[in-house]
C-alpha cells in the first residue's frame, strides 16, 4: 500500500476514534463519520490499486490547501525553482500549484515547475552528461528547498527534489558520499543566486500568486521593479 494510501487510513482511523470519544458529548450523529470513514477508506482503496497513488495526493493536498501558509510555502518554493532556471538558462514550460493541477497536465506529484529537458534526457540516456549542465540541473533542483528555508526557517518540501538529484547522480556512477557532498554543494549555489536575486525572487513569487503566464513571470523576471 502506499503511503498516501496510509495517510488516508490513519485520517479514517482517527474520525473513528473521535466520534467514540466525543460523539456523544457535542450530539454527533455516528452517521456522520461513518460516512466519512467510508468515504476516505474507498478513496484509499480506489488509490492504492487504480490510480498508483494521485487520488490520495490530491485528497490529502486539498485538505493541506486550506491552509494559507501551506499554499504561500508551495508558491515560494516553486518560485525558487522557477528564477534559478531563468538565471541558469533551463527553459522553463509551464508550473502547477496543487496536485489536482499536476494531474490535469498528466505531472506525477503534488505538482511544481516543469521544464524543457529533453537535451538533459538525451544526454543521460547516452550515458554521459557535461559538468556544466548536470551543475545546472543540480542547483535548480536544491532551490525549492533553499528558497523555502530562506523564508520560512525550514523546509517542509522538496523530498522529490532530492530523489531526482540524487537518482541522476547515481545512474551516473556517484557513490552515496559524493551524492551527499554534491546535494551540500548545489544547496550553497542556489542560495548564492537567491540571495543575489532576491528582489527578482519577491517580484515573482507575487506573480505567481496571482496565477501570471509563463511568459508573464519571465518578463517579470526580465525587469523585476516594474509593477
Amino acid at each position: 500500500m502506499s503511503q498516501t494510501a496510509l495517510n488516508l487510513v490513519a485520517i479514517s482511523i482517527f474520525l473513528m476514534t473521535f466520534s467514540v470519544l466525543l460523539g456523544p458529548l457535542i450530539h454527533l450523529s455516528p452517521t456522520i463519520p461513518a460516512l466519512a470513514t467510508f468515504t476516505i477508506l474507498g478513496i484509499a482503496t480506489l488509490d492504492n490499486f487504480s490510480l498508483q497513488g494521485k487520488g490520495g495526493t490530491i485528497f490529502l493536498d486539498w485538505i493541506a490547501g486550506f491552509s494559507p501558509k501551506h499554499r504561500d510555502r508551495i508558491i515560494h518554493h516553486e518560485a525558487g525553482h522557477f528564477l534559478t532556471a531563468h538565471l541558469l538558462d533551463i527553459p522553463v514550460t509551464g508550473y502547477t500549484l496543487s496536485a489536482w493541477e499536476a494531474w490535469k497536465q498528466g505531472q506525477p506529484g503534488q505538482g511544481g515547475v516543469t521544464f524543457d529537458d529533453a537535451e538533459l534526457a538525451s544526454q543521460l540516456e547516452k550515458g554521459s552528461i557535461s559538468a556544466q549542465m548536470l551543475d545546472r540541473y543540480c542547483t535548480m533542483w536544491m532551490a525549492g528547498i533553499v528558497a523555502e528555508t530562506l523564508v520560512f526557517d525550514a523546509a517542509e518540501g522538496g523530498s522529490d527534489d532530492k530523489s531526482k538529484l540524487v537518482g541522476v547522480l547515481a545512474s551516473l556512477g556517484f557513490s552515496e558520499s559524493a551524492c551527499q557532498q554534491k546535494q551540500r554543494f548545489h544547496l550553497l549555489q542556489a542560495k548564492t543566486l537567491l540571495q543575489e536575486n532576491w528582489s527578482s525572487y519577491e517580484a515573482l513569487v507575487k506573480a505567481m500568486q496571482q496565477r501570471a503566464s509563463v511568459t508573464d513571470c519571465q518578463s517579470v523576471l526580465s525587469n523585476p521593479t516594474c509593477d
